[in-house]
């Protein structure tokens, strides 16, 4: 098994299904699967999950509302998208718990890493809400902030796509993909694969980010046991 403890980063607008708003149930039901799959087999797992399925506080800012107040609206919409991705892990069978950010009882417990490392420590699943409790901070930079304190071996970045790619492949047809990159190599062909605060906290931090395809059922599985999915970027 290539990476044993992993931080599992999903977009609100991949829980929505083909339309990216609301939550569909059976995207829902897919990606519990598969997270229970890698758990049974031993892996440790935490997610972040974005919010912008329900509200996406930046886009709001143009329609008249305050960024820190729009910031705070998503950072609850992440809470409701935790909630639900919880549920249907548990009725896997796996054991789930919604850590938030910010006190938010009795939606989840207040986020603390050494609860969230017991969880999942003992077979069950950490999904940590709310992005970092602070606005003007994406769900992007929580998942890497919340990587590097659980000691994560990977951060898996789970997209529509299956990597990344020299331009926007669904607008690009002879756009070609990277099996591999450095952090520098990214950040000199300026490939935005996270914002540049989630990507600098793991450089510094030695986080390899695995960008992959969440919507084929297995990815996961196969990229815990070390086959060569989607686009790993490293410090090598």
């Amino acid at each position: 098994m290539k990476y044993k403890r992993v931080l599992l980063k999903l977009s609100g607008e991949s829980i929505g299904g083909r339309q990216g708003t609301g939550i569909d149930e059976n995207i829902l039901a897919q990606y519990a699967k598969d997270i229970h799959q890698i758990v049974s087999s031993g892996v440790e797992v935490a997610i972040v999950i974005g919010g912008g399925n329900i509200f996406r506080g930046l886009s709001g800012v143009g329609k008249g509302f305050d960024r820190v107040k729009g910031d705070q609206m998503g950072m609850l919409a992440t809470i409701i998208n935790s909630i639900a991705l919880s549920m249907a892990i548990k009725s896997e069978g796996t054991p789930a718990e919604v850590y938030t950010s910010t006190p938010a009882e009795p939606y989840g417990i207040y986020y603390n890493r050494d609860k969230a490392l017991k969880m999942m420590q003992s077979g069950g699943v950490a999904i940590i809400a709310g992005g970092t409790g602070n606005p003007f901070f994406t769900t992007d930079s929580a998942s890497a902030l919340r990587a590097a304190e659980i000691g994560a071996d990977a951060l898996l970045k789970g997209t529509r796509v299956d990597g990344v790619y020299t331009a926007d492949p669904e607008k690009d047809r002879n756009a070609v993909k990277y099996n591999s990159l450095t952090f520098d190599e990214a950040l000199d062909k300026n490939l935005r694969i996270m914002d540049l605060t989630a990507f600098t906290l793991c450089k510094e931090n030695k986080i390899p980010i695995v960008v992959f395809d969440v919507n084929t059922k297995g990815n996961l599985f196969k990229i815990v046991n070390g086959e060569e999915i989607g686009t790993i970027v490293s410090d090598k």
